[in-house]
């Protein structure tokens, strides 16, 4: 049996900020019904809830050098869900507000890829595989191969680092290469850490790791290119042998529309008219006119430039003229806010912004919208579209990354499609496409159709952990299993 252990810098349902933390939060509980031996390992912030850290038992105590310095760290561990989890004690660098944002990021982040290695041979269980994820462990996959090539319970680890938006990299100022990291100039270099003068925590995963991964299939091949690439396009062009694109997916216990409750009425793909149930009572609750024929928009985003809300802030007046409601959920940049709190105050019997989040809102959009907006300029995999095809709410999406592998455009002459899509980051092309979805939402018929090919889709985890496992054994050899 392969034994990897995930190391992240969140996973649902202690601490989340994003999809990083919905992929971690889920992926390893179907993993583990694949045969694989999973255990995750996190920073054990103050913003955990209480009643997790209460069921924490403490495993042990050991310093770990960051540079010349030796400072504490505390193991605890938990079980929940099935699935064995770490997390690394230090109050100095996690018992604060929030996740991320703070000026010793760099530190932070180095102490914890630090204690992961120093903490292994203390584990009562010795991982084959470690698999990072994202910048906030690129630290780790150098060391490895560096100062921790010989260290006990470390020798002989394969690492894979999976690059969940390479527009995230962690770069910070030469010195903290040696004050940080403990590493030499030895790896300063095009084919190390050195990133225009500056150390860069991801390309240094990406340069040292053994495979890397991405989160769909398109945005492995986009990445390659200077558009999306970030300034590593060329790097990532020289290991696309080792680079590969695994689509997410989403917990389908979590999110059932059978069982959610947190939904108005549960309903599944063979009883879609109880989903209008959700819509008019959805209107209802957000003081919009009840109407189950108007077609319903939603969005739930974080409110910022890269999910293409500079197209729908182009023609927003635009759209509610196609005689459409409009439901959004997000925070972010203040200028997006103050666009969808204008409208709501414009248009008080079309549009309903809702500033903020919580997950209760959101589920009952998801079950009560007809059309899902994702307009990404770049989306590596996206979260949202995936939730919005499991409760019937067929998303227009642009044909970008993980939108376009998981939202195909319904063509009526086979029947086939589960929403609607665009190629050009243009507000009006995204405008005409829209108008096609109204238009079609008045043949009942054909909009069943296309709901029922949304919901039987299958984008539970099943089939990109098998991806993962093959990746594992190929890593381990047939003969090491």
């Amino acid at each position: 049996m392969v034994k990897v252990l995930f190391v992240a810098s969140e996973a649902a349902p202690f601490v989340k900020t994003g999809g990083l933390g919905d992929v971690v939060g889920s992926l390893p509980k179907e993993l583990v019904k694949h045969g694989v031996d999973v255990r995750v390992i996190l920073p054990r912030y103050g913003d955990i809830p209480e009643h997790f850290r209460e069921k924490m038992t403490l495993v042990t105590t050991l310093t770990v050098p960051v540079g010349w310095r030796k400072q504490y760290c505390g193991l605890f561990e938990l079980e929940q869900e099935g699935i064995h989890w770490y997390f690394i004690d230090n109050e100095q660098y996690f018992k604060r507000p929030g996740v991320y944002g703070y000026y010793d990021e760099a530190e932070r982040f180095a102490y914890f890829g630090r204690a992961v290695l120093t903490l292994i041979p203390h584990l009562d269980w010795q991982p084959d595989i470690l698999h990072c994820h994202d910048w906030q462990t690129g630290v780790i996959a150098p060391l490895v191969k560096t100062q921790y090539e010989q260290y006990p319970g470390v020798e002989g680890l394969y690492t894979i680092h999976t690059i969940h938006n390479l527009a995230y990299q962690g770069i910070f100022p030469r010195e903290v290469l040696e004050d940080l990291m403990g590493l030499t100039d030895t790896v300063f270099t095009n084919d190390g850490l050195e990133f225009h003068g500056c150390v860069n925590f991801l390309k240094g995963a990406l340069a040292f790791s053994d495979l890397i991964t991405t989160v769909s299939c398109s945005y492995a091949q986009e990445i390659q290119t200077p558009y999306f690439g970030e300034q590593l396009d060329g790097f990532l062009r020289k290991r696309q042998r080792d680079l590969h694109g695994i689509v997410n997916g989403i917990d389908y216990e979590i999110y059932d529309p059978a069982a959610d409750g947190e939904i108005f009425v549960n309903y599944n793909w063979r009883g879609t008219t109880k989903r209008l149930e959700n819509k008019v009572k959805l209107q209802a609750a957000l003081g919009l006119p009840v109407n189950k024929n108007i077609p319903l928009i939603g969005i739930v985003s974080r409110l910022v430039s890269p999910k293409g809300f500079d197209l729908v802030a182009r023609v927003l007046d635009e759209i509610l003229a196609l005689d459409v409601q409009l439901v959004v959920l997000g925070s972010g940049e203040a200028h997006y806010q103050h666009i969808f709190l204008d409208a709501a105050w414009r248009y008080p019997g079309q549009v309903s912004a809702n500033i903020g989040f919580t997950d209760s809102l959101s589920r009952k959009i998801y079950a009560g919208s007809d059309l899902f907006l994702m307009p990404s300029r770049f989306e590596p995999c996206g979260i949202g579209q995936l939730i919005a095809l499991r409760y019937g709410s067929l998303p227009v999406v642009r044909e970008v990354g993980g939108l376009k592998d998981t939202v195909l455009a319904y063509d009526k002459e086979t029947g086939e499609g589960n929403g609607f899509n665009f190629a050009n980051y243009n507000a009006h092309d995204m405008l005409y496409t829209l108008e096609q979805a109204v238009e079609l939402y008045k043949d009942h018929k054909t909009w069943a159709k296309i709901m029922k090919n949304a919901m039987r889709a299958d984008f539970s985890w099943h089939n990109s952990a098998l991806k993962y496992v093959e990746l594992y054994t190929g890593l381990k050899g047939p003969e090491q299993q």
